[in-house]
């Protein structure tokens, strides 16, 4: 049985990736190394789009080997891309160390150039993990994409393996030329077990719950969780839950963001009753929510994939996501575990909303099938698609022939 030696390199620790990491040292087949580009979250930083200071209050750095690489940037930075990291030291470590593959996240900064430069001059396999869906890059500019097309391609020639987090995903990579046989599928999850053993530990706890929030007890909960942004549209879910005609709902806003005195004011504007807004919740404090909500929304523009969809998943609701969320035609079964509607399309989402609350069966049987679907999205799957694409590699040591 052979061991790969795999570096991975990583912006920065994110509380979806760790699970994986862990995952990925404990097989007998990988001997792991992650390099973080900076270490400012583990600190605590603003985070831009919800607006207050965010420290995840779960363990990122336990589990697998990691090292954190000096950044050089001048303005560093995770959210200023190209000059916001510029991590020299991924040179040597890419040269001394003897990889059977690098795995790169997104191409986005200088470090992410000198891994490859690194790897490519060294003759190691290179392996991209990104996050760009087709759907959303087909909304830029006709110029832009063009601009691009030639530098992508040129940087995907030199690249091993591309590991897909879903079909959105491996669309955008094909449309840059890159073969099927190139592409092995790693879906974005989250901790699935630790979801749904919050589901487990709380489902008793519902009433009790929402009586501790002051949302009465008849009334079905509709949940958005994530950050109070343009790209997110929060604004039109509050106005497809105006427009939903049934009595018996709430609304819940996980989270924050500069339009929350926007949605707020509206509220009180139009006297709109049952909205609540939480702030900003942490990973141990958001399964309370999950559990007492009936329905998720993603009403999401722009979505990479919308990992929240995964979480909502674990807790059996049923979700409605935008045609732009990344994580639909992955993880929603339109009519089967939720509804896909078109983006900004208020009175589809209103509709959606109201057929959902009007309808207990419907939500219990879209639940269920929500939890038999998310199974299927999980870091064991990600494990083995990283170790399909090293086995394609074993015997050579470089590809570059598309």
């Amino acid at each position: 049985m052979k061991i790969y030696k795999v570096a991975f390199l990583v912006s920065h620790p994110i509380q979806y990736f760790s699970p994986l990491f862990k995952k990925m040292a404990k097989h007998p087949q990988i001997d792991l190394t992650i390099y973080y580009c900076s270490g400012e979250i583990m600190k605590g930083v603003k985070d831009a789009g919800f607006g207050v200071e965010v420290k995840w209050d779960i363990p990122l750095l336990e589990g697998y080997k990691y090292k954190f690489l000096k950044n050089y940037s001048p303005i560093p930075a995770t959210l200023k891309p190209l000059i916001g990291l510029i991590n020299f030291g991924i040179i040597r470590e890419i040269a001394k160390n003897k990889y059977d593959a690098v795995i790169v996240h997104g191409w986005s900064y200088v470090t992410c150039a000198l891994a490859y430069m690194t790897a490519i001059f060294n003759r190691i396999p290179v392996f991209i993990r990104a996050e760009s869906p087709l759907s959303r890059e087909l909304t830029k500019p006709k110029w832009k994409i063009l601009a691009k097309k030639p530098l992508l391609s040129a940087l995907f020639k030199q690249v091993s393996s591309f590991l897909a987090i879903g079909r959105e995903n491996r669309e955008f990579y094909k449309f840059y030329g890159v073969p099927d046989n190139r592409i092995f599928l790693t879906p974005y999850a989250v901790e699935n077990e630790r979801f749904i053993k919050n589901y487990v530990d709380l489902i008793d706890k519902k009433d009790e719950i929402k009586k501790n929030l002051g949302i009465p007890s008849d009334k079905m909960v509709i949940l958005f969780s994530g950050k109070f942004i343009d790209e997110k549209r929060p604004m039109d879910l509050l106005l497809a839950y105006e427009k939903t005609s049934a009595e018996n709902k709430a609304l819940v806003y996980v989270g924050d963001g500069y339009l929350r005195r926007n949605l707020e004011q509206y509220v009180k504007k139009k006297k709109l009753e049952n909205v609540y807004f939480t702030g900003f919740m942490n990973q141990t404090e958001i399964p309370g929510y999950y559990v007492i909500a009936d329905i998720f929304v993603l009403p999401s523009a722009g979505e990479n994939w919308g990992l929240v969809v995964n979480e909502a998943m674990c807790f059996h609701l049923p979700v409605i996501v935008s045609n732009m969320g990344g994580c639909a035609k992955d993880l929603v079964r339109h009519n089967e575990n939720g509804y896909v509607y078109p983006m900004g399309d208020i009175d589809k989402l209103s509709f959606y909303l109201g057929d959902l609350i009007n309808d207990k069966e419907k939500r219990a049987g879209f639940g269920k099938k929500s939890l038999e679907i998310v199974q299927e999205y999980s870091y064991e799957k990600d494990v083995e698609g990283i170790i399909s694409a090293l086995e394609s590699k074993k015997n050579d040591k470089f590809h570059r022939d598309f």
